[in-house]
């Protein structure tokens, strides 16, 4: 996984880590520099829930496009075809932007504004480590038909 597979992105990091190590962090800050909690616990779950049942959807759709076509979903392995119907008609990268949704559920959920402050920085990371490098290896594996699918769908949203 650290170099490119025989044929796959060469993806650094699993990007569901990158997400969890984001709640993970978030967590500890909350011990080591509590930040304060706000609003009432029944807004923030429902909040939360408004923030998770998208990223649920978007995952769902996702996971279901793959197995549809016999594609594996980790971003390391191989891509025999470009997926463009569902979510990813809308985002090129909806399982990420559900991983992005599910974070910041869980932090409003929980009150914990560590884990909502930390989702740019973890969306930060997985552009870097596996959105750019998936992209070059569709690029070179798909050619122009993967550039026309850039030029018409957005990375995140």
């Amino acid at each position: 996984m650290d170099t490119e597979t025989q044929d796959g992105a060469a993806v650094r990091i699993p990007p569901p880590l990158t997400y969890a190590a984001g709640v993970v962090a978030g967590i500890a800050l909350q011990f080591v520099w509590p930040l304060p909690v706000a609003p009432a616990r029944g807004l923030r779950i429902g909040l939360a829930v408004l923030a998770a049942l998208p990223g649920l959807s978007l995952m769902v759709g996702a996971v279901r496009l793959f197995r549809r076509t016999g594609q594996d979903p980790r971003p390391w392995l191989a891509t025999p075809e470009i997926i463009r119907s569902g979510v990813y008609r809308f985002t090129r990268n909806p399982m990420y932007v559900s991983f992005a949704l599910l974070q910041s559920a869980i932090g409003i959920g929980f009150g914990n504004l560590w884990i909502l402050l930390l989702v740019p920085l973890a969306c930060l990371v997985v552009d870097r480590t596996a959105v750019r490098p998936e992209e070059a290896y569709l690029e070179r594996k798909f050619g122009d038909s993967y550039l026309d699918y850039k030029k018409s769908v957005r990375r995140w949203i």
